[in-house]
């Protein structure tokens, strides 16, 4: 009899752990940056490569760091969510695995909504962040503490529903 129960229970546990897999959402994976200091980094900047950027220029302010590359087709997707989320808060590109000149081309095409954009050719900005892929969208604070983390293209809904609020609130935060 244990013979057969056994499979059958085993085989009920992998059904349950599949049916509460349905409810997950990938886009919310766990990042273990949340509410700690956004890693530190001093990158060439996209349009002046002897010029660096990096998170501790936005001290003391709100903003938001956007990972993006010119051969993400889901960036493109999201690029007018950015540039009109750009009128309302400071934004940082993360110009991530991709060839400079692609990258100018691509804004010049589409619009530049970043105050700058950081190149990490090599990704290695992007290994500290955990970046899945691009495009990625991270809420820092003033103290440069990572507060949320978006995973794929940001939607007017989530611009306005999540990531504007998180952004207003800090904002309302006396240090």
């Amino acid at each position: 009899m244990t013979r057969f129960l056994l499979p059958l229970a085993v085989f009920a546990g992998l059904v349950a752990l599949l049916w509460r897999g349905l409810d997950l959402d990938p886009r919310e994976i766990p990042s273990n940056l949340i509410d700690k200091p956004a890693p530190a980094f001093s990158a060439p900047q996209l349009h002046e490569p002897g010029a660096q950027i990096g998170p501790a220029d936005m001290a003391g302010r709100v903003w938001l760091l956007n990972v993006w590359a010119s051969w993400c087709v889901a960036c493109r997707e999201e690029h007018g969510v950015i540039s009109a989320m750009a009128k309302e808060v400071d934004i940082i590109g993360l110009n991530y695995k991709d060839k400079r000149a692609d990258a100018i081309g691509w804004l010049e095409h589409w619009g530049n909504p970043y105050l700058a954009s950081a190149h990490d050719l090599s990704g290695d900005i992007g290994i500290d962040y955990g970046v899945y892929g691009v495009p990625e969208t991270f809420v820092i604070d003033q103290q440069g503490r990572i507060r949320y983390k978006h995973i794929g293209p940001v939607s007017p809904d989530q611009a306005k529903d999540t990531l504007m609020p998180i952004v207003n609130s800090l904002r309302s935060v006396v240090n």
